[in-house]
């Protein structure tokens, strides 16, 4: 009976065994069943054809800021001149004391009339064979020698009048008469009137993109709403400290009444129509990873996402942005529900609502 009894007992434990096997079968079969592809929302990629800009601060500048000083030292006679005068080209700014260049020069310039002249008949006896060879170089000599001090003096006496080099404005006055002032000391500073210049520093991405480059003009924040045409004069070859690259554009001083060096302006830089691979995206398509811009690009074949690096180059206020990267025509991403995706994972696309699905509400 005791055998019997602990029969029955073994059995039992068997079956609930065999029960606990099947039911753990179960539910790892019922958890693969469940593992399907995620719905994803897509998007197709747009080759963009239209003209796209990117805007960078800047500063009007002169295009020439020069300080003007003597060639000469000596007591300052007068300064013609105030600051903010406009001036012309070859106007009298300032003049020095020229009592002793004029002194230095008369004498020389006796001395030089003197000296050619002697010289002059020595080479006339020379060439008719009146005088020797050793005569006629000491006259040659003696006539370039007065010649070259002659033309230094009457340089000096010039040169204690100091005139504007171009049409401007006259910015800062450093010196009054009678003041002394040494050879080369600026005296006064000059800004060429005729235009302004615009500096603005643009990252690699931009630089590389230069032959691309369709047309500029500035917004003053004086003059909101106003376009200033620019002119490209350089890009710069050499990155500076912070891997920018300076971009200089001239701006005609007329372009706008008031206008004036150091200004704050925004300058917009425009790119030629469908350069540089340029695509459109839904902004809901992007993710961000160690500070750089992906997208997920479905895989049809395979039914998978593939992480793709994209660079944003301008975001449109319709939910779509401009992005640079080597994204086809047609090729489609996942445009909602990015931040949930890993690399290789099967999607499953959502199918496209039909046309008389007003709204999606069915």
């Amino acid at each position: 009976m005791r055998k019997e009894m602990k029969s029955r007992k073994k059995i039992v434990w068997t079956g609930i065994a065999v029960l606990l096997m099947l039911g753990s079968g179960g539910c790892r079969k019922s958890s693969s069943v469940l593992s399907i592809p995620q719905l994803v929302k897509t998007a197709e990629v747009v080759a963009y054809g239209g003209e796209s800009s990117v805007t960078y601060p800047g500063k009007v500048k002169a295009a020439e800021d020069v300080k003007l000083a003597f060639r000469v030292a000596g007591p300052l006679k007068k300064v013609y001149v105030s600051e903010g005068q406009p001036v012309k080209k070859g106007q009298l700014l300032a003049e020095l004391d020229p009592r002793d260049y004029q002194l230095q020069y008369d004498a020389t310039a006796a001395e030089y009339e003197q000296v050619k002249g002697e010289a002059d008949r020595i080479i006339e006896l020379y060439q008719r064979g009146s005088v020797s060879v050793n005569e006629y170089d000491k006259a040659v000599a003696a006539k370039k020698r007065v010649t070259a001090l002659y033309h230094a003096n009457r340089n000096a006496l010039d040169d204690t009048r100091l005139k504007a080099p171009f049409d401007g404005y006259v910015q800062n006055k450093y010196f009054s008469a009678p003041e002394i002032v040494n050879q080369g000391t600026p005296v006064l500073s000059m800004i060429n009137d005729r235009y302004f210049e615009v500096d603005v520093d643009i990252p690699a991405s931009d630089f590389i993109r230069r032959e691309d480059f369709s047309g500029f003009y500035a917004v003053a924040d004086a003059f909101p709403g106003v376009r200033l045409p620019l002119e490209l004069i350089d890009v710069s070859q050499g990155a500076n400290y912070n891997q920018l690259f300076n971009v200089r554009f001239r701006l005609k001083q007329d372009a706008v009444k008031g206008l004036a060096a150091g200004m704050s302006v925004t300058v917009t830089i425009g790119f030629r129509p469908g350069a540089g691979g340029l695509a459109m995206l839904p902004v809901a398509s992007l993710f961000q990873q160690d500070g750089k811009s992906y997208v997920w690009l479905f895989d049809e074949p395979n039914r998978t996402i593939r992480k793709r690096e994209v660079q944003v180059e301008q975001i449109h206020k319709d939910g779509f942005v401009l992005v640079k990267s080597d994204l086809q025509p047609g090729q489609v991403v996942v445009s909602a529900g990015v931040h949930n995706l890993k690399d290789g994972q099967k999607v499953r696309p959502l199918p496209p609502v039909p046309a008389s699905n007003v709204g999606q509400l069915l």
